[in-house]
């Protein structure tokens, strides 16, 4: 039995693997790489280089040859039924424990393929932008202003499946301007910061429609960037209710809405889709509650979200009342934006 699993030490099969992936990365077209998103060839690589055990199935065992099927044979002269039967059984056993040692292996170096081919495509991307003296993102540095209120700041808050490789351009790779997380994260803690006064106060916004809401988020984001926050801005195909511009480019755009269901929120992400366009890659959803179960509205966003044929993955919860997502553009799928859906509780005064 140990001349069946003594065909290649395990060591050097996993080095294989990973130098095998490794080498298929650094020869893979370089404007393909750039414009594939990288969490879709990671799941390429990963499902392609991984190794999956055989599984013994012993409720198959028959008395033919035929190619791909283990075929044990037990000689001797005068063997009984139950002989030859015990020897096959002591067989399985080995056959089943060297497997199970392989799939123990296996998984170890399966689990580890996600970080590494990402490792090595991040890595590839790098040397490909610098060899273009390319930044792969353009960020804008938003100046806050100096006199900025502090009003809102909290204290501190069985069959293998052949991957098939994601449809890509091969053009040259041009690299678009983006909204660095840092600043991102900042326009969304400033929303959420006056999100708390409205919960803590809803007298004062309990009748205000949501245009008027919009209008006290613009107070507090033009008084962070220096007036760069406008309402009913329009934005490709269509009208958003929050914009910034910096120099000239849409940076961050946000859609505000009271929740009026599964299907209105399925809507309203097909309307920021629809005009976001293909070089915004930070957007937001801000969501008032009113006179509703507000649990029931939290429990029912991730579903929703995840039904959405453009949604891509969850990056998790900022916080309770805090979603986000990764979704594919509308007309690109390998252009991914970042998606942050934040809930707001605007009880009535009663």
């Amino acid at each position: 039995m140990n001349s069946l699993f003594s065909g290649i030490d395990w060591r050097n099969a996993s080095d294989s693997q990973l130098k095998s992936l490794c080498d298929e990365i650094a020869r893979f077209d370089g404007n393909r790489l750039l414009n594939t998103s990288v969490d879709d060839l990671c799941d390429y690589f990963v499902n392609k280089y991984r190794i999956e055990v055989p599984v013994l199935r012993e409720d198959h065992i028959v008395a033919e040859i035929r190619k791909c099927t283990l075929i044990l044979e037990i000689q001797g002269a005068g063997l009984q039924a139950d002989q030859a039967r015990n020897s096959i059984n002591r067989e399985l056993l080995e056959i089943k424990r060297y497997l199970d040692a392989l799939r123990v292996n296996a998984d170890e170096l399966n689990n580890q393929l996600p970080q590494f081919a990402r490792n090595a495509i991040e890595g590839r991307r790098e040397k490909l932008l610098e060899n273009q003296n390319l930044v792969a993102s353009l960020g804008f540095p938003l100046k806050e202003r100096g006199d900025t209120p502090k009003t809102f700041v909290d204290p501190e808050v069985r069959r293998k499946i052949t991957p098939i490789l994601p449809d890509a351009s091969t053009k040259p790779y041009k690299p678009e301007p983006t909204l660095s997380m840092d600043d991102y994260n900042h326009i969304l803690n400033v929303i959420q910061n006056m999100a708390r006064v409205m919960e803590l106060s809803p007298a004062a916004f309990v009748d205000l429609k949501e245009e008027f809401l919009r209008s006290h988020f613009l107070v507090q984001l033009n008084g962070h960037y220096e007036g760069g926050a406008t309402g009913e801005t329009f934005n490709y195909e269509g009208k958003t209710d929050i914009l910034i511009r910096k120099d000239g480019k849409n940076i961050f755009i946000a859609e505000c809405k009271f929740w009026g269901g599964q299907k209105k929120f399925s809507e309203t992400i097909d309307q920021l889709l629809s005009y976001s366009s293909w070089r915004d890659t930070k957007v937001a959803i801000i969501i008032f509650n009113k006179n509703k179960n507000f649990s029931a509205v939290l429990d029912a966003i991730e579903p929703t979200a995840a039904a959405h044929s453009n949604y891509k993955k969850s990056i998790g919860r900022q916080s309770e009342t805090s979603f986000r997502y990764t979704f594919a553009h509308k007309n690109d799928a390998n252009r991914e934006m970042t998606l942050t859906v934040l809930a707001f509780d605007v009880p009535s005064q009663a």
